[in-house]
């Protein structure tokens, strides 16, 4: 990405040093010629310009991403925004003012720019993040919803979490900004009373599609806390795509017109608090419960994968949510079927070394393997677990890791990648495999358990480099006409 710093006086030489540090080209035009010398000396690509000449502008600094004004005076700030939006139409634009800015310099400038930042605040940081690759982002995220036309279906991965629940409802609130009608929807169900918790509590609007819903009523697609239509969600698979925002890594390329996948952040919601922040949006109490409660959940109360960007995001929240209503969230009664499931997953467990896999057998509540693999996790000389079971069409599985150098999101793709879908984080990960790859019709409910069971479990261990001690099964018996057969 490469950027200009137009004027220069206003944000100061140690601004102008980091951003040459960032990734991509600086190039820095100036009215005053001695400046320009001096950053030159500094290995800074400086120029003098006459700020209202345009071809000059644009021969001098070439292609251009984003570009900060940072004039000296009123009437240099009017001339130089000027040039600047003629000279790079489509680049971020962000202009700097000072304490002597008039009201109508400000007007001015808020009908051309992306962004502007008062200098009598924080300089620097503001200044760097809104002209990195931040605010390219931003400028690319409001030309796609400026260019969106109907209806926009905000998807969340099915069964959402919370994470996924609160960016899908962010992400709406985004749209509608910028004037889109959008829809936050997801397919299959939530089942987890916490999760259900959270969304009777704050009354977020969420439609449920069915696996065959007609989606002709939708013009443009997003999808939150995932990244491919047709994995993880009811899409068709191919569906095109304007939005993905995820913080979990993809195994194959993703294709939007707007793509922002962060792996080094703990939550999607985390993302979306960002863009809010960015775009000057205050969340509604609701919203910001909603998104604090995605980043907790989702970080394991900030002890998994966490960032500083996600204890940034959840310090902006702290204060607009409401912590009673998510402490009524946080405590829901617990279903009978959970602490059935629980206990099945302790009874069933296998243990090699330090890894414990337990098949639950047949389920319907699919949240119940999250639960069980993150309290198995707790289990003594434990640091990875795998918690799996089975619908009439699908097994589920979760995993979890603590304290171990080990990627779960690969290791899943590894193991179930060719016979299903699987991917997710480090230590957290998840997989979909259909029964009818692993067993076939005919088969009664124990070998259908039994060959889940070892299809699964083998393949889990053999991904992790591990060989079970499994006790011996199969052994030689003499047949009547002394044929040795193998019982």
């Amino acid at each position: 990405m490469d950027r200009l710093v137009f004027g220069y006086d206003a944000v100061g030489a140690s601004f102008v040093e980091r951003l040459a540090d960032q990734p991509g080209e600086l190039v820095v035009l100036t009215p005053d010629t001695e400046r320009a010398e001096s950053l030159r000396d500094g290995e800074i690509a400086a120029r003098h310009v006459d700020i209202g000449n345009v071809d000059d502008v644009r021969t001098l600094a070439g292609d251009i991403d984003s570009v900060v004004v940072a004039p000296l005076g009123s009437d240099e700030l009017r001339t130089a925004v000027s040039t600047a939006r003629s000279a790079y139409p489509s680049a971020f634009l962000m202009v700097c003012l000072g304490g002597e800015t008039t009201a109508d310099d400000r007007r001015n400038v808020e009908s051309v720019a992306d962004r502007i930042v008062d200098l009598s605040a924080d300089v620097g940081e503001a200044v760097l993040d809104r002209a990195g690759d931040p605010g390219l982002r931003l400028r690319k995220l409001r030309e796609v919803f400026d260019e969106m036309d109907g209806r926009l279906a905000v998807v969340a991965h099915d069964n959402p979490d919370p994470d996924a629940i609160a960016s899908a409802i962010g992400l709406r609130r985004l749209a509608m900004e910028f004037g889109v009608d959008a829809e936050a929807c997801y397919h299959g169900e939530i089942s987890h009373q916490e999760n259900r918790a959270l969304v009777n509590l704050f009354g977020f609007e969420l439609t449920n599609l069915p696996s065959d819903a007609d989606l002709s009523s939708f013009d443009v697609f997003a999808l939150v806390d995932h990244s491919r239509p047709g994995v993880n969600d009811g899409l068709p698979e191919g569906t095109p795509v304007d939005i993905v925002i995820d913080h979990h890594p993809p195994r194959d390329p993703v294709s939007a017109k707007f793509v922002d996948l962060r792996s080094d952040v703990g939550a999607t919601c985390t993302l979306i608090v960002g863009y809010l922040d960015r775009f000057g949006i205050e969340p509604t109490e609701e919203l910001a419960s909603g998104l604090l409660y995605g980043i907790r959940t989702d970080t394991l109360e900030f002890s998994r994968g966490v960032s500083i960007a996600d204890f940034d995001a959840a310090a902006g929240l702290v204060e607009l949510a409401d912590t009673d209503r998510l402490r009524q969230v946080e405590s829901p009664s617990v279903s009978t079927e959970t602490l059935g499931i629980l206990g099945k997953a302790i009874s069933n467990r296998t243990v090699q070394d330090d890894v414990l896999t337990t098949c639950v057998g047949p389920i319907s509540d699919r949240d119940t393997l999250a639960q069980a693999a993150d309290r198995l996790l707790a289990m003594d000389s434990i640091t990875t677990t795998l918690v799996f079971g089975y619908t009439e069409d699908t097994v589920f599985a979760s995993a979890r890791a603590r304290g171990v150098e080990r990627d779960l999101g690969e290791i899943l793709r590894d193991a179930f990648g060719q016979i299903g879908s699987a991917g997710g984080h480090a230590d957290m990960a998840g997989a979909q495999i259909p029964v009818g790859i692993l067993t076939d019709e005919t088969a009664d409910d124990d070998e259908r358990g039994d060959v889940i069971t070892d299809v699964i479990t083998d393949r889990f261990f053999e991904a992790l480099g591990i060989v079970p001690d499994y006790p011996a099964t199969f052994v030689y018996t003499e047949s009547r006409d002394g044929d040795d057969r193998l019982n």
